[in-house]
């Protein structure tokens, strides 16, 4: 990014981020038609992204869970435990299929890393499901109901202290570890007693479980970018830059739980939104520093508990849409591009969730009206979806092609639509998602 940064406005940032999207540090193309290719295909998702300029036709960016694993004949274990198989797994889908952009293969995510720490926050595949299933969430109270003055007084320590240790089994000693704001002075052995948990046994143990961690997080990494750069080399761009989550989700998701959550919006809601807004800053910066770092603007918010029916419209203007708005909002100035993908249907939503700068978000949707959405936020976002999960799983290739001229119909005026899948794709006919894209790119012509 330029080194003036922090003196560009918005709009600024966002055009930057958008030239580091165009322009990929570190890739080699593999031909001169392969570089006009990618950066085509990123000026197309800009231009309907930003809603300034109809694109060429309507980009198609399928969302993948483990497709590209069955496509390969590979197991989701296999594509967990062995890093060279999820790698041609998943350059071998974009090859074949070419997309506009691939979501990157962090979907398979290091299994080894999640032994090694013991995680209990989800099950995979081998550990918990078959080998040949994807995750599968395990919510569970990882915050108790009375620690929210805990979390808002120093979320960094109660992340280390108590999160951390109820969900990593191999980092339950980091409940004895001191803040580590005590280690400011020597003077009456303030940094000294802050010092003596790192010397106990278990700590110790620990902090090893967790230095192999990182170092097969790194492993993994590294065939996760190979994918990424190969793609690019070969014209298909990725499609995020980072990701992040509403406040809402992230405590009902990862610390309170679903019922926990619930039950606090009635037993304690004024902590519940000090806690929303004490996490707000946390997930902006966790979407930007990697849109940064990545040189790409997208940043990915999956919606887990705002949808129609999950609260009512009043518990969704008050405990959900405001957090959400004001990551956004947080994105947005600092030249990203949000991307929520609202999980099951929004169609009671859709008025409340107006309001941002033309061109600065895309809205992702599931099971929503998209004639509705288009009609309420065309003239601000770009929206995306909703291929039906159910058409390709049980349809035919004409059943999807019929569908996605349907939603191209429905949704092409002003250019602000991207084809997209409702739900991840997962074990479907491989033929359902080729006609998914080819059909994008033979009728989507603007």
């Amino acid at each position: 990014m330029p080194e003036n940064w922090n003196n560009l406005t918005a709009d600024q940032k966002q055009e930057a981020l958008f030239n580091s999207w165009l322009a990929p540090q570190g890739v080699k193309f593999a031909s001169a038609q392969a570089e006009k290719d990618y950066q085509a295909r990123v000026t197309r998702l800009k231009d309907a992204i930003q809603l300034k300029k109809t694109p060429d036709r309507v980009p198609v960016v399928p969302m993948l869970g483990f497709f590209p694993a069955y496509y390969s004949g590979i197991t989701p274990y296999d594509a967990m435990y062995d890093y060279e198989r999820m790698k041609s797994a998943w350059e071998k889908y974009v090859l074949d299929f070419k997309p506009d952009a691939q979501g990157g293969a962090a979907t398979a995510a290091p299994g080894k890393m999640y032994d090694i720490l013991d995680y209990k926050l989800y099950a995979w595949p081998g550990h918990g499901v078959p080998k040949t299933s994807s995750y599968q969430a395990l919510e569970g109270e990882y915050m108790k109901a009375d620690e929210y003055d805990f979390l808002i007084r120093d979320p960094s320590h109660f992340f280390k202290t108590v999160f951390m240790p109820r969900m990593m089994g191999s980092l339950e000693a980091f409940k004895h570890l001191a803040p580590l704001t005590n280690m400011s002075e020597m003077y009456g052995g303030f940094t000294g007693f802050a010092m003596l948990p790192f010397g106990l046994p278990d700590v110790q143990k620990s902090f090893k479980a967790l230095l192999e961690a990182g170092s097969e997080a790194l492993k993994w990494a590294g065939f996760v970018i190979a994918v990424n750069q190969d793609s690019a080399t070969a014209g298909i761009p990725g499609f995020f830059g980072g990701g992040t989550k509403a406040p809402f989700d992230f405590i009902g998701d990862t610390l309170r739980g679903t019922k926990g959550i619930m039950m606090d919006m009635y037993r304690q809601p004024e902590k519940l939104l000090k806690a929303l807004d004490v996490v707000t800053p946390l997930l902006i910066n966790q979407g930007v520093s990697a849109a940064r770092v990545n040189g790409a603007p997208v940043v990915f918010i999956p919606l887990h508990k705002g949808a129609d029916g999950f609260l009512s419209s009043a518990q969704f203007r008050k405990f959900y849409w405001p957090g959400l708005k004001a990551v956004m909002q947080g994105l947005i100035a600092e030249g990203c591009i949000p991307f929520p993908w609202a999980e099951g249907g929004y169609n009671s939503r859709l008025e409340d969730i107006k309001g941002l700068p033309p061109g600065k978000a895309v809205w992702g949707f599931d099971a929503t009206d998209m004639a509705m959405a288009k009609k309420i936020l065309g003239n601000e976002y770009c929206v995306t979806g909703n291929v039906p999960s159910s058409i390709l799983e049980l349809g035919k290739p004409d059943d999807v092609k019929k569908n996605v001229k349907i939603l191209i119909d429905t949704c092409r005026q002003n250019g602000g639509y991207i084809m997209m899948n409702g739900a991840t794709i997962e074990n479907v006919d491989p033929a359902n998602v080729r006609a998914m894209i080819d059909t994008t790119k033979e009728y989507g012509i603007y």
